[in-house]
């Protein structure tokens, strides 16, 4: 799923080189960090968190298609 972030936002923002994914993993639940230089913020988040949003519902998606049970929050960091 990590892979499927950077590829998503190294699509969206201007320095790629700078987009950065962690992956934190708390029993069922998996948290995926997304950096991004601070100028292509906007650009991952979107007007009124439109992009993350889609960025999240694409990865939910990803994760019920490979019937696997853990769920994934995606957060965009600082």
């Amino acid at each position: 799923m990590e892979n499927l972030v950077a590829y998503i936002a190294q699509a969206l923002v201007d320095h790629p080189e700078d987009v950065k994914v962690t992956r934190v993993d708390d029993g069922n639940d998996s948290n995926i960090e997304l950096r991004v230089n601070r100028e292509d913020m906007g650009k991952v988040i979107g007007k009124q968190g439109r992009i993350a949003k889609s960025i999240r519902t694409v990865v939910k998606a990803a994760a019920v298609k490979e019937n696997k049970q853990i769920r994934y929050n995606v957060d965009i960091v600082e």
